[in-house]
């Protein structure tokens, strides 16, 4: 990984409070790589919830192909990004 991919890492990791999390992204990114980095987000948790990728495609108006890739995400042993779902949902529904 480049040094100046692991410094942003490293800015993101050290950003602790939500507001200035969201003054970071508002400064980093446009407002369409927010929108981009969104539905991703999105397609992942519709995955996760069991969706179809058909389903997930027609709902966002998207290609199955930008699906594929979080699927084949969420079945990999020990994926970090399963571990971070699994716990939100757990988290979700002890409320």
């Amino acid at each position: 990984m480049k040094t100046v991919t692991r410094e942003l890492i490293d800015v993101f990791a050290r950003t602790e409070d939500r507001k200035e999390m969201e003054v970071l992204f508002r400064e980093i990114f446009t407002p369409s790589e927010i929108d981009t980095l969104t539905l991703r987000w999105q397609l992942l948790k519709d995955l996760y919830e069991g969706k179809t990728q058909r389903k997930i495609a027609a709902d966002h108006n998207i290609s199955l192909c930008k699906i594929t890739r979080g699927s084949k995400l969420l079945k990999t042993r020990g994926s970090y990004l399963k571990k971070v779902l699994d716990e939100l949902y757990e988290a979700k529904n002890s409320r």
